[in-house]
């Protein structure tokens, strides 16, 4: 189909099928000439004016999507033009195209997760909220994960493509929270968060510090942690684990570490909840390694004026003006597309799991 499309259009089919994309043809024989081929899930109206003997048509021109008759889980967004970040004009469409830009990026720290999601259908200015169980009205590339909790049984969400994201930008979802454990096995975490968390008045420089302290502390006991900027204040050191562990290992693990921290730092570091005693400290929450836990992904944007980011760095280059002034939604992809290599590689592959010994290490009776 050569006509029928206006701009605004082909930039909302371009989301929608840049999700079914695929490497080869799904035709046999296939088409003659270049193309990019996709899934063959979605039904269009066409007006024609007659076939030729190949059965092609002749002056196709596309009417538009039949979302009555697709014969997948991706309809054109609605209300793609709708207008989620408003001090930056960033629209729901402008929010599909930035999964989509990202997805080999954000998938592997959210694919096969169940999830918390942070909506906000109206706009990051108006009032947001909290969905971690289904509700009525889910697009079907969001799957849900039957779970029992306490006395009874709940449904968590969870994606696993990219079909997966165009979902959640359909529900305005401006930030993605993993749990620390995948669908499959969500009583075995495979990774502990550290969040530092800082005081109003704790400036970014200490922030830096406390993660490379904690990087360090890690180093001590044998562990890798890897860095990234939460897209606000804070940072969080994320540690890949194998192993045969509980969350009550990991929540052990990771308290202790904050204790000893706060213990041997008093002015600096806090491992208390209370607000009101983070004046002038740093939190360093470990509460994000329990069972029902969340911490926003790698590469979510998150539901703040100017549409930031938590993105992945390495640690050589963390610096305070990351923490102040991290990439964005509109900034994110310059970085990418300039990285000789990814920040966080080997994160999917390492094998390390607790040291036997951690609590005596730590001081811990």
């Amino acid at each position: 189909m050569g006509t029928g499309f206006s701009d605004a259009l082909l930039r909302e089919l371009r989301v929608t099928l840049e999700a079914l994309e695929r490497a080869t043809p799904p035709f046999v024989p296939p088409p003659r000439g270049p193309a990019h081929w996709t899934e063959p899930r979605l039904s269009a109206e066409v007006e024609f004016n007659g076939r030729t003997r190949e059965g092609l048509l002749r002056q196709a021109a596309f009417v538009g999507l039949r979302e009555d008759r697709a014969a997948g889980p991706l309809p054109l967004l609605s209300t793609p033009h709708r207008i989620l970040y408003p001090d930056s004009g960033l629209t729901k469409l402008d929010l599909s195209a930035y999964y989509m830009e990202v997805s080999r990026w954000l998938l592997p720290y959210v694919e096969g997760r169940l999830l918390a999601l942070v909506r906000c259908p109206e706009g990051q200015s108006k009032p947001c909220f909290f969905q971690k169980h289904a509700l009525a009205g889910l697009p079907s590339a969001i799957r849900v994960r039957p779970t029992l909790e306490g006395e009874g049984r709940v449904s968590y969400l969870y994606i696993q493509d990219k079909a997966g994201l165009v979902g959640l930008a359909q529900l305005g979802v401006l930030e993605i929270h993993p749990w620390g454990s995948r669908v499959e096995s969500i009583d075995k975490p495979d990774r502990c968060i550290f969040d530092l968390d800082p005081g109003p008045d704790v400036p970014a420089a200490r922030v830096v510090e406390a993660a490379r302290s904690i990087r360090d502390r890690l180093a001590g006991l044998g562990l890798l942690g890897f860095v990234k900027t939460t897209g606000g204040k804070g940072l969080h050191v994320v540690v890949p684990l194998s192993g045969p562990l509980t969350w009550k290992d990991v929540k052990g693990f990771s308290k202790a570490v904050a204790s000893e921290m706060a213990r041997r730092a008093p002015d600096r570091y806090t491992a208390t909840l209370s607000k009101s005693a983070r004046q002038g400290l740093i939190f360093i929450d470990y509460l994000r390694n329990q069972r029902g836990a969340t911490a926003v992904a790698a590469y979510s944007p998150r539901a703040l004026p100017g549409a930031p980011v938590s993105v992945p760095f390495a640690w050589e280059e963390l610096s305070p003006d990351l923490v102040s002034h991290g990439p964005t939604i509109r900034t994110l992809g310059r970085r990418l597309s300039h990285l000789a290599r990814d920040p966080w590689e080997g994160f999917a592959t390492l094998r390390q799991s607790l040291p036997r010994s951690w609590s005596s290490e730590l001081s811990i009776a």
